[in-house]
C-alpha cells in the first residue's frame, strides 16, 4: 500500500431653522463576491489528477465508477479520456448504474458512454464480477466509487469480486480513496457469520466497520477476506486532509448521493441501522425526501414511539414525533413500499455527530416497533427473516427480539466480536 503524491427630564430645546439641503448623491451598489473556502479534504481522484495521472501513466484502464466518481465536479471518465498518457479502455457499472439512477435491486444493462464512446460493462447484471474478456487489454484496473463504510452496502462487495478478476487476471488494481460519512471512528453491529455470505455481506466484518475503501481494500488482502487475491498488485491513493471522525460537512465536500435513497449525507450515516427495516413490513421513509431517516407504520402513535425511545437516552441522538405518507419521486421511485398510506413514526434528529451511533439506534428503534407490533397484534413485523438475517450477518437478532431481548442486551452482545475485529482493523489504518 503506497500513499500517491500522495466571534428631572430637560426641556426640549427651540427647534432651529431647517438647514439648506444638502445635494443628492446616488450611490451604485457595488457586488462582493465572496468565494467559498476550498474543502478541507483532497479526494483521492483529485490528488491522482493533481499529479498528472503519474500512477497510470502509459497504462491502458479500466474504470469502476458512478456519478460519485468526480475530480472537483469533472467526471473522472471524461478526465481519464482526456489525459494525454492514460488510456481508458472500458468503464463498469456497479449496482444503480454508473449514473446512479437505477433503484435498489434494478439490474444494469451493458452500454457505451455517450460522451466519449467508451464501452461500458455491467457489474450488476448477468455477473457480479469482470470477466477475462472484460479485462482484455486492461493494465490497470481503477476503482473510485463514493461508499458509506456499511457491510451491507454493495459497492465493498463489487470492489472485493473486481479485485478477485484483476488478481486472477494478472491487471494491478488502484483505489482511489474517499471519505466514510461516519467519521471511520465507530464499529458497530454483529460480524458477518460465514453462512449469511452475499452479495449484501462478503467480509467478517460487522455492519460499520469504520474504514474507508482504500483501509478495507489493504485488509481484504492481507486477511485473506477472499480466495485468490494473496498475489494482487494493489495501491491506494490516499486522500489529503481527513482525518479520523470527520463528519461529511468537515470534509467540505459536496454531497452527491451515491444511490437513490441516500440523498442526503445524514441519511448515508442513519442508514447503517435504518436499513434493517428493510426486512420488515414498515416504512424507512422510503418514497419521501427523508429517507432513512423516519420510520413508520400505519398502526402505530408517534407520540408513543418518540416517548419511548426518548426515554433509552441515547447519546447524540433525539426522535421527534412524525407523520409521513410514502409517494412517487419523479427520478428515485415510481412506487415506493406503503404508498400513499399513512405512517407514524419517528424521525431521527442527530443532535451530535460524535456521539451518535446508528447501529445501536437502528436496534432500539427495531426493538420499540417489534414490541407496537405485539401490542397491535400485528402479524409477520419482520416479514422477511431471511433478508434481515443477511443484513443483520447473523439469525441473532431476529432470534433475540423473538426472545424479549432487550435492545441493551443486544448491543452488549457485540462487545467480544468487535474487540477482536479491531484488533485485526488497527493494522490497515491508514488516517
Amino acid at each position: 500500500m503506497v500513499g500517491l503524491v500522495a466571534l428631572g427630564c430637560t426641556p426640549p430645546a427651540e427647534p432651529e431653522a431647517a438647514p439648506e439641503p444638502l445635494p443628492t448623491t446616488t450611490l451604485t451598489p457595488t457586488t462582493t463576491t465572496t468565494l467559498p473556502p476550498p474543502p478541507a479534504v483532497t479526494v483521492g481522484a483529485e490528488v491522482l489528477a493533481d499529479s498528472g495521472f503519474a500512477a497510470l501513466d502509459g497504462a491502458r484502464v479500466g474504470l469502476i465508477a458512478n456519478q460519485t466518481s468526480l475530480v472537483r465536479g469533472e467526471h473522472l471518465i471524461d478526465v481519464l479520456d482526456e489525459a494525454p498518457n492514460v488510456e481508458l479502455v472500458a468503464v463498469f457499472a456497479p449496482e444503480h448504474g454508473v449514473r446512479g439512477t437505477a433503484g435498489a435491486g434494478a439490474l444494469i444493462d451493458d452500454e457505451v458512454d455517450t460522451a466519449t464512446g467508451t464501452p461500458i460493462f455491467s457489474l450488476y447484471g448477468s455477473t457480479r464480477s469482470p470477466t477475462a474478456e472484460m479485462l482484455v487489454g486492461i493494465d490497470v484496473l481503477v476503482y473510485d466509487l463514493q461508499d458509506v463504510g456499511a457491510r451491507f452496502y454493495t459497492y465493498i462487495s463489487t470492489m472485493g469480486l473486481a479485485m478477485q478478476a484483476a488478481a486472477e487476471a494478472g491487471v494491478r488494481f488502484l483505489v482511489l480513496d474517499r471519505p466514510d460519512p461516519s467519521g471511520g471512528v465507530v464499529v458497530a453491529g454483529y460480524v458477518l457469520e460465514p453462512e449469511k455470505v452475499s452479495f449484501i455481506g462478503q467480509y467478517p466484518i460487522p455492519a460499520a466497520y469504520a474504514m474507508t475503501p482504500g483501509e478495507l481494500a489493504v485488509a481484504i488482502v492481507g486477511e485473506g477476506w477472499l480466495d485468490g487475491v494473496a498475489g494482487l498488485d494493489l495501491d491506494v491513493v490516499e486522500m489529503d486532509g481527513w482525518l479520523r471522525g470527520m463528519s461529511w460537512h468537515d470534509t467540505g465536500l459536496d454531497w452527491v448521493p451515491p444511490s437513490p435513497g441516500l440523498q442526503t449525507a445524514p441519511s448515508a450515516v442513519t442508514y447503517l441501522g435504518t436499513v434493517l427495516f428493510e426486512a420488515t413490513s414498515i416504512s424507512y421513509g422510503g418514497g419521501t425526501a427523508e429517507t432513512f431517516e423516519v420510520v413508520g407504520a400505519p398502526w402505530a402513535d408517534e407520540i408513543t414511539m418518540a416517548g419511548r425511545l426518548n426515554a433509552h437516552e441515547l447519546r447524540g441522538v433525539l426522535f421527534e414525533p412524525v407523520t409521513f405518507t410514502p409517494g412517487p419521486i419523479p427520478g428515485r421511485t415510481s412506487e415506493p413500499r406503503l404508498n400513499g398510506e399513512l405512517m407514524e413514526g419517528v424521525r431521527i434528529r442527530v443532535t451530535d455527530p460524535g456521539l451518535f451511533e446508528p447501529v445501536s439506534v437502528g436496534i432500539h428503534i427495531l426493538e420499540e416497533f417489534h414490541r407496537a407490533a405485539i401490542e397491535n397484534e400485528v402479524e409477520d413485523y419482520i416479514d422477511r427473516p431471511e433478508a434481515m438475517g443477511l443484513l443483520a450477518g447473523t439469525d441473532l437478532l431476529v432470534e433475540a427480539l423473538e426472545a424479549g431481548t432487550s435492545a441493551s442486551e443486544i448491543v452488549a452482545g457485540w462487545a467480544d466480536p468487535l474487540r477482536q475485529f479491531n484488533e485485526v482493523r488497527a493494522a490497515y489504518l491508514i488516517y
